[in-house]
């Protein structure tokens, strides 16, 4: 007679099964979605070991293979530099003024003081979790799987979209180069967006497949060269900046908000894409050395930079023109600097700033987003593979192609103040989700060591969170339309894939008979 609660087809001696109800918690819906990954396991897989239970797929860590520790400070702060100054500035104007008119000042005050709050919590997170992934390991470890993967996703459209972005304004000043110093343009059929003059933007794929190239010779190459280009974009915006100066006209900040404080809010929240390079540095924690040191003082020194430099061209930029004559209006740095001279050298000089600028800055994007889709297979959320890394220069080199396909297209065939928006909306998501982490993880995990620590807590990261709505709700209608659809194809992916092949999810069988004991 078989006992009550056992299956008859048990053989004799083996273990009673664990019990159903602990089976059935751990499997709900609810459960699955709240699952969070400990930081412990996080920073484990980092140094290239695997700290998950036993029955979980040996990817990522197990693999004897793992990211590199080669960054130092300036190199990493040159990364947050590089990816944030000129990420819009070179280009942004062009589509902000006309929202804002010379309040677009106030503009960049309101984003970078919403970058400014955020980047204290990221500092803290990334000081507590110094692994790669940004946003997503963070959302990962404090608010669990579900919310986790659609940071994933909104992590993937920011810098893929930015990228876009970035790329086709590379081809802005390009022509404008090419126009100054030999009297040739790119054909405009090859210049743009698809529209009823441009069937592709060809510059722009080049581009990309010039940064693809650098990014998988290897990590320690591409930061060398994006920090000898950030040195020089710092010198270009420096040269913009005084030589518009000669040019300011008190007049032309009058009337200061034409377009009222609506006006303010839509042209804050479209540029805010522009301080994306605060997320790109943590997307880089496997691959610093010291980080609980090194990657909340990058983050800060990027900030304070990046602000500054940010107003001064803002400032000097509306100066020197009416702020009528932004609109539509492609390089527009360097068009100024013609203008007010008289002169095509300084445009010139201008020009060639912006397309090394251009080329560094699209280069740290494209790097942050492979590091994402790293994390995210090296967890299961996505195929395996975009966790593979080459033997010989520790890069995910499949997973670099993939992005550059990905990142090409768009440069190629979508507008450029479309591409700006999304990547708003997918910034401030996920600033928003960082903000509410830092609160969450000094509740669950106070005594986690950390190497900086968010002042006025938890004050900071609560106004962080409500300046990231406020802008939020600036962005145009269509902006939320593409995030409906981003986010329906992230519901698709997980429930299809994820939920499934997540490495908590292959671990789980072997975490609950602990509770055997009880039978």
């Amino acid at each position: 007679m078989t006992p009550p609660g056992v299956s008859g087809d048990r053989p004799l001696g083996h273990p009673p099964p664990p019990r159903r109800t602990a089976v059935l918690a751990s499997n709900t819906l609810g459960a699955r979605l709240l699952r969070r990954k400990p930081v412990s396991t996080l920073i484990a897989e980092s140094e290239g070991h695997d700290a998950l239970p036993a029955g979980a797929p040996e990817e990522g860590g197990r693999s004897g293979i793992h990211l590199r520790r080669s960054i130092g400070l300036w190199q990493l702060s040159s990364i947050g530099i590089g990816a944030t100054i000129g990420t819009g500035i070179f280009f942004v104007l062009s589509t902000a003024v006309p929202s804002a008119g010379p309040a677009v000042i106030l503009s960049f005050v309101i984003a970078a003081v919403t970058a400014g709050l955020t980047a204290l919590c990221y500092a803290e997170m990334a000081s507590a979790i110094p692994v790669s992934g940004s946003s997503y390991s963070y959302a990962y470890a404090t608010l669990g799987e579900g919310v986790a993967f659609g940071v994933g996703i909104c992590l993937l459209m920011e810098y893929g979209v930015s990228a876009s972005a970035i790329a086709v304004s590379w081809a802005e000043y390009l022509n404008k180069f090419l126009d100054l110093a030999f009297g040739v343009k790119i054909p405009e059929q090859l210049s743009g967006a698809p529209d009823s003059t441009h069937w592709f933007n060809l510059p722009a794929l080049l581009l990309v497949a010039m940064v693809c190239f650098l990014l998988i010779r290897g990590v320690s190459e591409s930061v060398k060269v994006n920090a000898a280009m950030v040195g020089i974009k710092i010198l270009i915006l420096i040269l913009f900046i005084g030589v518009a100066l000669t040019g300011f006209h008190s007049g032309n900040l009058t009337p200061f908000m034409p377009l009222g404080i609506g006006g303010v809010q839509v042209a804050a929240s479209s540029i805010f894409f522009s301080f994306i390079g605060l997320d790109a540095v943590s997307t880089a924690g496997e691959e610093v050395k010291n980080p609980r040191r090194t990657l909340p003082m990058a983050i800060i020194i990027s900030l304070v930079v990046v602000t500054l430099l940010y107003i001064l061209v803002a400032l000097a930029g509306i100066g020197a023109q009416p702020w009528e004559k932004f609109d539509g209006q492609e390089a527009g740095l360097a068009q100024i600097l013609q203008d007010i001279t008289g002169q095509s050298w300084p445009a010139m000089v201008f020009a060639i700033g912006a397309i090394i600028s251009i080329f560094s800055i699209t280069l740290v994007v494209i790097y942050g987003q492979t590091r994402i889709l790293y994390s995210m297979g090296r967890d299961g959320m996505l195929p395996k593979r975009f966790a593979e890394l080459s033997p010989r220069t520790g890069t995910p080199i499949w997973n670099t192609i993939v992005v550059g396909l990905g990142v090409g297209a768009l440069a190629a065939f979508i507008p450029l103040n479309v591409l700006a928006d999304i990547t708003s909306l997918g910034t401030l998501i996920a600033f928003s989700v960082v903000s509410i982490g830092v609160i969450i993880l000094r509740r669950t995990q106070p005594d986690l060591p950390r190497g900086f620590k968010v002042p006025g807590y938890p004050v900071v990261p609560l106004i962080s969170v409500g300046f990231c709505i406020y802008l939020i709700t600036g962005l145009h209608a269509d902006t939320f339309r593409a995030g409906a659809i981003a986010l329906a194809v992230a519901v698709v992916v997980y429930f299809g894939y994820s939920i499934k092949h997540s490495r908590l999810e292959q671990a789980e069988p072997e975490a609950v008979p602990a509770d055997r004991t009880a039978d």
